[in-house]
Protein backbone atom coordinates (compact mmCIF):
# COMPACT_ATOMS: atom_id res chain seq x y z
CA UNK A 1 0.00 0.00 0.00
CA UNK A 2 1.28 3.28 -0.72
CA UNK A 3 -0.42 6.60 0.88
CA UNK A 4 0.24 10.23 -0.22
CA UNK A 5 -0.44 13.45 2.54
CA UNK A 6 -1.12 16.76 0.81
CA UNK A 7 -0.03 20.04 2.89
CA UNK A 8 -0.17 22.37 1.03
CA UNK A 9 0.08 25.38 3.60
CA UNK A 10 3.17 27.73 3.32
CA UNK A 11 6.09 27.74 5.76
CA UNK A 12 8.09 25.98 8.69
CA UNK A 13 5.38 26.44 11.47
CA UNK A 14 2.29 25.10 9.54
CA UNK A 15 4.44 22.44 8.64
CA UNK A 16 5.46 21.67 12.28
CA UNK A 17 1.83 21.82 13.21
CA UNK A 18 0.72 19.31 10.94
CA UNK A 19 3.89 16.57 11.80
CA UNK A 20 1.62 14.69 14.38
CA UNK A 21 -1.05 14.81 12.47
CA UNK A 22 0.85 13.04 9.38
CA UNK A 23 2.58 11.15 11.63
CA UNK A 24 -0.81 9.63 12.79
CA UNK A 25 -1.60 8.44 9.27
CA UNK A 26 1.53 6.47 9.35
CA UNK A 27 1.51 5.27 12.60
CA UNK A 28 -2.24 4.12 11.63
CA UNK A 29 -1.57 2.21 8.57
CA UNK A 30 2.03 0.68 9.85
CA UNK A 31 3.94 2.34 6.75
CA UNK A 32 5.45 5.34 6.06
CA UNK A 33 3.88 7.78 3.97
CA UNK A 34 4.77 10.25 1.44
CA UNK A 35 4.26 13.94 1.66
CA UNK A 36 3.27 16.33 -0.72
CA UNK A 37 4.24 19.81 0.60
CA UNK A 38 5.94 23.11 -0.74
CA UNK A 39 9.54 24.05 -0.97
CA UNK A 40 9.62 26.80 1.83
CA UNK A 41 7.79 24.31 4.48
CA UNK A 42 11.56 22.87 5.01
CA UNK A 43 10.32 19.50 5.08
CA UNK A 44 13.00 18.14 3.24
CA UNK A 45 15.44 19.84 5.84
CA UNK A 46 14.12 18.92 9.31
CA UNK A 47 12.09 15.71 8.16
CA UNK A 48 14.30 13.82 5.77
CA UNK A 49 15.43 11.23 8.40
CA UNK A 50 11.49 10.93 10.06
CA UNK A 51 10.84 7.11 10.19
CA UNK A 52 7.14 7.92 9.35
CA UNK A 53 7.98 9.68 6.11
CA UNK A 54 9.02 7.13 2.78
CA UNK A 55 9.69 10.66 0.62
CA UNK A 56 9.11 14.21 0.32
CA UNK A 57 7.51 15.33 -2.77
CA UNK A 58 7.96 19.29 -3.38
CA UNK A 59 4.57 20.89 -4.39
CA UNK A 60 6.16 23.70 -7.22
CA UNK A 61 3.45 26.70 -7.23
CA UNK A 62 2.53 29.82 -5.62
CA UNK A 63 6.65 31.09 -5.51
CA UNK A 64 6.42 35.10 -6.03
CA UNK A 65 9.71 34.27 -8.02
CA UNK A 66 9.15 32.52 -10.23
CA UNK A 67 6.22 30.55 -11.99
CA UNK A 68 6.55 26.56 -11.04
CA UNK A 69 5.99 23.23 -12.82
CA UNK A 70 2.69 22.96 -10.74
CA UNK A 71 1.53 26.25 -11.63
CA UNK A 72 -1.60 27.06 -13.12
CA UNK A 73 -4.05 24.47 -15.36
CA UNK A 74 -0.55 22.88 -17.24
CA UNK A 75 0.79 22.92 -13.69
CA UNK A 76 -1.98 20.26 -12.48
CA UNK A 77 -1.60 18.49 -15.28
CA UNK A 78 2.01 17.91 -14.19
CA UNK A 79 1.29 16.92 -11.13
CA UNK A 80 -1.47 14.52 -12.09
CA UNK A 81 1.04 13.04 -14.21
CA UNK A 82 3.91 12.64 -11.69
CA UNK A 83 1.30 11.46 -8.72
CA UNK A 84 0.38 8.62 -11.19
CA UNK A 85 3.62 7.10 -11.53
CA UNK A 86 3.54 6.59 -7.71
CA UNK A 87 0.13 4.46 -7.86
CA UNK A 88 -0.88 5.69 -4.34
CA UNK A 89 -3.52 3.75 -2.89
CA UNK A 90 -4.88 6.14 -0.59
CA UNK A 91 -4.59 10.35 -0.44
CA UNK A 92 -5.52 12.35 3.23
CA UNK A 93 -5.54 16.12 1.73
CA UNK A 94 -5.44 18.69 4.95
CA UNK A 95 -7.24 21.20 3.26
CA UNK A 96 -11.02 22.14 1.11
CA UNK A 97 -9.49 22.53 -2.06
CA UNK A 98 -11.89 21.02 -5.10
CA UNK A 99 -8.49 21.32 -6.76
CA UNK A 100 -6.27 19.14 -5.02
CA UNK A 101 -9.93 16.51 -5.40
CA UNK A 102 -9.59 16.54 -8.93
CA UNK A 103 -5.84 15.98 -9.17
CA UNK A 104 -6.24 12.77 -6.90
CA UNK A 105 -8.76 11.15 -9.04
CA UNK A 106 -7.34 12.05 -12.34
CA UNK A 107 -4.29 10.15 -10.54
CA UNK A 108 -6.25 7.66 -10.28
CA UNK A 109 -5.85 7.18 -6.43
CA UNK A 110 -8.84 5.23 -5.26
CA UNK A 111 -9.29 6.23 -1.29
CA UNK A 112 -9.88 10.04 -1.58
CA UNK A 113 -10.34 11.73 2.17
CA UNK A 114 -10.19 15.40 2.39
CA UNK A 115 -11.96 18.04 4.51
CA UNK A 116 -15.22 19.03 3.86
CA UNK A 117 -14.73 21.18 0.01
CA UNK A 118 -15.18 24.78 -0.07
CA UNK A 119 -15.43 25.13 3.63
CA UNK A 120 -12.02 27.02 4.09
CA UNK A 121 -13.05 30.22 5.91
CA UNK A 122 -12.24 30.50 9.41
CA UNK A 123 -10.88 26.73 9.84
CA UNK A 124 -9.26 26.30 12.71
CA UNK A 125 -5.70 24.89 12.09
CA UNK A 126 -5.74 22.21 14.95
CA UNK A 127 -9.45 21.10 15.59
CA UNK A 128 -9.74 20.68 11.85
CA UNK A 129 -6.90 18.34 11.41
CA UNK A 130 -7.93 16.60 14.53
CA UNK A 131 -11.80 15.76 13.53
CA UNK A 132 -10.83 14.74 10.67
CA UNK A 133 -8.94 12.23 12.04
CA UNK A 134 -11.22 11.36 14.03
CA UNK A 135 -13.97 11.13 11.63
CA UNK A 136 -12.28 9.21 8.57
CA UNK A 137 -9.57 6.99 11.02
CA UNK A 138 -11.85 7.25 14.54
CA UNK A 139 -8.12 8.20 16.32
CA UNK A 140 -7.53 11.06 18.52
CA UNK A 141 -4.26 13.46 18.22
CA UNK A 142 -2.70 15.79 20.75
CA UNK A 143 -1.43 18.84 19.25
CA UNK A 144 2.20 18.35 20.65
CA UNK A 145 4.70 18.08 17.57
CA UNK A 146 8.17 16.22 18.25
CA UNK A 147 11.13 16.85 16.31
CA UNK A 148 14.23 14.65 17.29
CA UNK A 149 17.51 15.65 16.75
CA UNK A 150 20.46 13.63 16.70
CA UNK A 151 22.02 13.08 19.69
CA UNK A 152 25.79 12.76 18.04
CA UNK A 153 25.05 16.21 16.04
CA UNK A 154 24.11 17.59 19.52
CA UNK A 155 27.15 16.41 21.19
CA UNK A 156 29.17 18.35 18.34
CA UNK A 157 28.09 21.87 18.30
CA UNK A 158 28.73 21.55 22.34
CA UNK A 159 31.96 21.26 21.47
CA UNK A 160 32.12 23.69 18.46
CA UNK A 161 30.54 26.49 20.45
CA UNK A 162 31.88 25.83 23.35
CA UNK A 163 28.57 25.20 25.15
CA UNK A 164 28.61 24.91 29.13
CA UNK A 165 26.14 23.32 31.34
CA UNK A 166 27.17 25.70 34.17
CA UNK A 167 25.68 28.20 31.65
CA UNK A 168 22.42 29.53 30.78
CA UNK A 169 22.05 28.87 27.15
CA UNK A 170 19.38 31.05 25.30
CA UNK A 171 17.92 30.88 21.88
CA UNK A 172 16.71 34.24 20.58
CA UNK A 173 14.52 34.38 17.79
CA UNK A 174 14.68 37.95 16.93
CA UNK A 175 13.32 36.99 13.01
CA UNK A 176 10.18 36.71 11.61
CA UNK A 177 8.31 36.25 8.38
CA UNK A 178 6.62 39.66 8.83
CA UNK A 179 7.91 43.37 10.15
CA UNK A 180 4.56 43.37 12.23
CA UNK A 181 5.90 39.79 14.19
CA UNK A 182 9.68 41.37 14.74
CA UNK A 183 9.90 42.78 18.13
CA UNK A 184 12.35 45.65 18.00
CA UNK A 185 15.61 44.60 19.17
CA UNK A 186 15.63 47.47 22.19
CA UNK A 187 12.78 45.11 23.51
CA UNK A 188 15.60 42.43 23.03
CA UNK A 189 18.31 44.23 24.61
CA UNK A 190 16.92 45.07 27.66
CA UNK A 191 15.68 41.13 28.07
CA UNK A 192 19.36 40.32 27.86
CA UNK A 193 20.24 43.35 30.70
CA UNK A 194 17.67 41.52 32.56
CA UNK A 195 18.90 37.76 32.51
CA UNK A 196 22.81 39.08 32.12
CA UNK A 197 22.59 40.80 35.76
CA UNK A 198 21.30 37.17 37.34
CA UNK A 199 22.66 34.62 35.01
CA UNK A 200 25.79 33.97 33.33
CA UNK A 201 24.09 34.01 30.10
CA UNK A 202 24.85 33.44 26.14
CA UNK A 203 23.04 34.57 23.78
CA UNK A 204 22.45 32.29 20.69
CA UNK A 205 20.89 34.47 17.69
CA UNK A 206 18.49 33.03 15.16
CA UNK A 207 17.26 35.22 12.11
CA UNK A 208 17.01 34.92 8.46
CA UNK A 209 18.46 36.99 5.60
CA UNK A 210 16.37 39.99 4.63
CA UNK A 211 17.40 43.50 5.23
CA UNK A 212 14.87 44.14 8.35
CA UNK A 213 16.02 41.35 10.15
CA UNK A 214 19.69 41.41 9.57
CA UNK A 215 19.05 45.32 11.29
CA UNK A 216 17.90 43.58 14.47
CA UNK A 217 20.40 41.58 14.36
CA UNK A 218 23.08 44.20 14.25
CA UNK A 219 21.53 46.61 16.96
CA UNK A 220 22.12 43.37 19.20
CA UNK A 221 25.43 42.91 18.22
CA UNK A 222 26.34 46.78 18.56
CA UNK A 223 25.43 46.31 22.02
CA UNK A 224 27.73 45.32 25.21
CA UNK A 225 26.35 42.09 25.09
CA UNK A 226 27.85 40.94 21.47
CA UNK A 227 30.70 39.05 23.30
CA UNK A 228 27.97 37.00 24.53
CA UNK A 229 26.43 36.32 21.45
CA UNK A 230 26.78 33.52 18.81
CA UNK A 231 24.83 34.35 15.29
CA UNK A 232 22.74 31.29 13.23
CA UNK A 233 22.14 33.47 10.12
CA UNK A 234 24.66 32.03 8.18
CA UNK A 235 23.57 28.03 8.79
CA UNK A 236 20.80 25.88 7.52
CA UNK A 237 18.08 24.27 9.08
CA UNK A 238 20.00 20.88 9.59
CA UNK A 239 23.10 22.92 11.38
CA UNK A 240 20.70 24.94 13.64
CA UNK A 241 18.94 22.28 15.51
CA UNK A 242 21.01 20.61 17.39
CA UNK A 243 22.67 23.75 18.34
CA UNK A 244 18.54 24.87 19.40
CA UNK A 245 18.87 21.44 21.14
CA UNK A 246 21.32 22.89 23.69
CA UNK A 247 19.37 25.59 24.67
CA UNK A 248 18.07 25.88 28.02
CA UNK A 249 15.46 27.95 26.78
CA UNK A 250 14.38 29.92 24.06
CA UNK A 251 12.52 33.22 23.18
CA UNK A 252 11.26 33.67 19.90
CA UNK A 253 8.98 35.74 18.07
CA UNK A 254 6.20 34.31 16.13
CA UNK A 255 8.18 32.58 13.84
CA UNK A 256 10.01 29.40 12.71
CA UNK A 257 12.20 28.99 15.42
CA UNK A 258 9.26 29.11 18.05
CA UNK A 259 7.82 26.68 16.09
CA UNK A 260 11.04 24.50 16.10
CA UNK A 261 12.17 24.94 19.23
CA UNK A 262 8.92 23.70 21.16
CA UNK A 263 8.67 20.67 18.76
CA UNK A 264 12.63 19.72 19.61
CA UNK A 265 11.19 20.13 23.51
CA UNK A 266 12.76 23.31 24.39
CA UNK A 267 10.26 25.68 26.95
CA UNK A 268 9.58 28.21 24.41
CA UNK A 269 8.73 31.57 25.14
CA UNK A 270 6.71 33.03 22.14
CA UNK A 271 6.53 36.96 21.86
CA UNK A 272 3.08 37.29 20.15
CA UNK A 273 2.69 40.59 18.69
CA UNK A 274 0.11 40.34 15.53
CA UNK A 275 -1.34 36.18 14.88
CA UNK A 276 -3.84 34.60 16.64
CA UNK A 277 -2.95 33.16 20.23
CA UNK A 278 -3.41 29.43 19.12
CA UNK A 279 0.19 30.14 17.27
CA UNK A 280 2.05 30.46 20.00
CA UNK A 281 -0.12 28.50 22.93
CA UNK A 282 -0.86 24.80 20.90
CA UNK A 283 2.11 23.15 22.06
CA UNK A 284 2.96 21.96 26.04
CA UNK A 285 5.89 23.63 25.59
CA UNK A 286 4.97 27.23 24.06
CA UNK A 287 4.95 30.14 26.78
CA UNK A 288 3.01 33.05 25.07
CA UNK A 289 3.71 36.55 26.22
CA UNK A 290 0.98 39.10 24.90
CA UNK A 291 1.62 42.86 24.69
CA UNK A 292 0.54 45.08 26.85
CA UNK A 293 -2.97 46.36 27.52
CA UNK A 294 -3.93 43.44 25.41
CA UNK A 295 -6.58 40.55 26.38
CA UNK A 296 -5.75 38.54 23.07
CA UNK A 297 -3.87 38.74 20.42
CA UNK A 298 -4.96 38.05 16.18
CA UNK A 299 -3.96 39.84 12.80
CA UNK A 300 -3.74 43.72 13.17
CA UNK A 301 -3.10 43.82 16.66
CA UNK A 302 0.18 45.38 15.72
CA UNK A 303 1.39 45.16 19.19
CA UNK A 304 5.35 44.32 18.83
CA UNK A 305 6.55 47.88 20.38
CA UNK A 306 4.30 46.58 23.53
CA UNK A 307 5.91 43.34 24.51
CA UNK A 308 7.25 43.74 28.21
CA UNK A 309 10.61 42.38 28.84
CA UNK A 310 10.01 42.49 32.13
CA UNK A 311 7.21 40.03 31.26
CA UNK A 312 9.62 38.17 29.23
CA UNK A 313 12.35 38.00 32.23
CA UNK A 314 9.92 37.26 34.51
CA UNK A 315 8.33 34.20 32.71
CA UNK A 316 11.98 33.05 31.84
CA UNK A 317 12.65 32.84 35.56
CA UNK A 318 9.44 31.07 36.74
CA UNK A 319 10.98 28.35 33.51
CA UNK A 320 14.34 27.85 34.31
CA UNK A 321 14.39 27.41 37.98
Amino acid sequence: MKILVIQNRMGIGDMVIFLPFIEAIAKNFNLPVHILVKENSKASEFLKTNKNIAEIIILDRDNKKKKGRHDGIFGSINLIKELKEYNFDKVFIFNSSLRFNLIAKFAFIKDIYQYPLFEKKNQHIIQTAQNFLYKNLNIKIDSNPSINVNEDSSKKVMSKYNILNKQKNLLLGIGGSGHTKRVPASIFIKFMEYCSNDYDCRFFLATGKKDDEQKILNEILSSKYKSRCVTLDKLNLSETLPIIKNCNISICNDSSFSHLSAAIGVPTIVLMTDTPLLYGSYSPQMYPIIPDNEEDVTHNTLGKDKINPKKIFEKFKEIIN
